[in-house]
């Protein structure tokens, strides 16, 4: 059958993808429009199994707030033209509106959760894959549940943060918490409830770079295992979201007095945050 230039327009409103691709469409599947959707939807299958080794080093952070409840989600793709794109821009914000709407477990739960349009996050992933021909991947989920989460999203679109809180803090200093995690990004909230593994390594490494010291030559292991432990107070001063220094103010304090300065029975109780440049 003969396929015209309003059919091909027609597949092109429905699904985005080139002309060429509809109209190859539209002839393999007969005119049928439903499957020329399909086609293409497979198509952009086939084009991320043959791109799945790419690096993915451009792309959108988004952050969705809702009643106790916040996500982070990071739409990733190849390069700088794509992701500036008003079409991968939209697809971004579609699913962290289906990421705060289902607001899933985990990574594969977001997957299977259901767009605007009925389809699911992976199908519609799929689908601008095919698109643009270029590889789209769901790079990062986090969610977070608390009486009150501020978020920042910087400039470029590229990193942000949301930050749980024990209680409604004011927003502007909310912000500058997640601000702080954004451009600082800690390893935790304080010392007690660093990652013991992280802990670990910091400390064997100190004592690797004592040990090789020829200054330190036969003193006490007492003496070496104290040195060792003063350096990991310093990681923890520097490295910990409330004994780090607060950059946002103009007189020299930590973050955590920085808060108790706002409200001294705020506290935060958890941050996520992703950088497509980490």
């Amino acid at each position: 059958m003969d396929i015209t230039a309003k059919d091909v327009m027609k597949l092109r409103q429905m699904t985005q993808a080139g002309m060429m691709d509809c109209k190859k469409a539209l002839i393999e599947a007969e005119g049928d429009f439903q499957k020329a959707v399909d086609i293409i939807r497979e198509k952009g299958k086939l084009v991320a199994a043959k791109r799945a080794d790419r690096e993915t080093s451009e792309g959108a952070v988004c952050v969705r707030k809702a009643e106790g409840k916040a996500i982070l989600v990071c739409l990733g793709c190849e390069t700088d033209f794509v992701s500036a794109t008003p079409e991968f821009k939209a697809l971004a914000a579609e699913i962290a509106d289906a990421a705060i709407a289902a607001f899933p477990a985990d990574m594969d739960g977001l997957k299977a959760a259901k767009c605007a349009n009925g389809h699911t996050v992976e199908e519609e992933i799929s689908a601008q894959t095919g698109k643009t021909g270029e590889k789209h991947v769901l790079a990062c989920y986090e969610h977070l549940e608390a009486p009150y989460i501020s978020e920042y999203i910087h400039f470029n679109g590229k990193l942000g943060s949301i930050v749980a809180f024990n209680k409604e803090v004011p927003a502007e200093a909310g912000k500058a918490v997640a601000m702080q995690v954004t451009s600082m990004n800690p390893v935790s909230v304080s010392e007690a409830d660093c990652p013991k593994d992280v802990v670990e390594k910091e400390l064997a490494m100190y004592k690797q770079q004592i040990s090789e010291d020829p200054k330190m030559a036969g003193k006490p292991e007492a003496m070496l295992e104290n040195i060792a432990k003063g350096k990991l107070q310093k990681f923890f001063k520097e490295q910990t979201l409330e004994a780090q220094d607060f950059v946002q103010g103009d007189e020299k304090m930590s973050v955590g007095a920085y808060l108790k300065s706002v409200d001294k029975d705020a506290k935060v109780l958890a941050f996520r945050r992703y950088s497509l440049s980490d």
